[in-house]
């Protein structure tokens, strides 16, 4: 099988778009130093899910070297949101061990079918789970729907790069899924460097089918004839609606697993995020 290694130095976004069919309809390049654009990037603040160990804040994220920088840190220090009787397991930690980011695009920019790239480079010491996701807004999850376009994470200890698509079940806070798990030696037997290296990420989504792909390789597809909610989200499809960009570095937790202290700080690297629609 041939495989393609990818630095990102490609075609101008606007000049691809021009040759391929595609409009370009949202990007950021990152380059400019300092903070991510607020007019298009919102954070998440704390414990979030999966009983991830890093507290989400907006001081692991900065952008240098025209890149945008999600750095996963070893950080020792109160938990603000602490209780002893604390209902939610973000509550009941009386201390912050690990800090990363986690930005969104949320109210800022969603979009209905088209094509999303990211180029990035990830970080894959032991308890790295690195994404690139979408969600849909106005339902629970996962009714709403998720697609994820890139995870990294151990699996019974072996790594793996993930692409999946979930919407919802009669049950709720319960997924059903299309799952496609490669273990990360099928890249890197090709290339020992591949975690060196910038990849490009994209998904092509219409009005049939969910399409994940790593460096032009198809990792998964999805026939949207089979992704509708169950009961509790009313039947209706989810990937019929728009989502919004996700990006982030979770450590830790449920598919994290044991965190490598001596490879911190970890750094999530990415390049450019683009997202065009066809031309009719």
């Amino acid at each position: 099988m041939r495989k393609v290694f990818i630095l990102c130095l490609v075609l101008p976004a606007t000049l691809f778009a021009q040759q391929n069919k595609w409009r370009l309809v949202w990007n950021d390049e990152f380059d400019r130093d300092g903070r991510p654009d607020t007019t298009k990037w919102s954070y998440e603040h704390g414990f979030e899910r999966n009983h991830e160990a890093q507290w989400y804040q907006s001081d692991n994220a900065w952008q240098e070297d025209g890149r945008l920088i999600i750095e996963g840190r070893k950080e020792h220090k109160p938990n603000p949101t602490y209780k002893a009787d604390g209902r939610y397991w973000g509550q009941q930690r009386p201390n912050i061990e690990y800090t990363s980011a986690s930005l969104n695009t949320r109210g800022k920019f969603e979009f209905l079918y088209g094509r999303l790239e990211v180029c990035a480079r990830i970080p894959t010491s032991r308890g790295a789970w690195p994404a690139i996701w979408t969600l849909g807004r106005g339902m629970e999850w996962p009714s709403c729907g998720e697609i994820d376009v890139m995870e990294y994470y151990r699996i019974k200890g072996v790594p793996h790069i993930l692409a999946n698509v979930a919407w919802g079940s009669n049950k709720r806070y319960q997924g059903t899924w299309e799952t496609q798990r490669v273990p990360f030696s099928y890249f890197t037997d090709g290339n020992p460097e591949w975690s060196q290296r910038f990849h490009v990420w994209r998904m092509d989504w219409d009005e049939q089918t969910i399409r994940l792909f790593l460096d032009d390789e198809l990792l998964n597809e999805v026939k949207l004839s089979k992704t509708v909610n169950g009961e509790l989200g009313h039947h209706i499809n989810p990937f019929h609606r728009p989502q919004f960009i996700l990006l982030n570095l979770a450590m830790g937790g449920k598919a994290g697993g044991e965190i490598d202290d001596t490879a911190l700080p970890i750094r999530y690297e990415i390049d450019y995020v683009r997202v065009y629609e066809r031309v009719p």
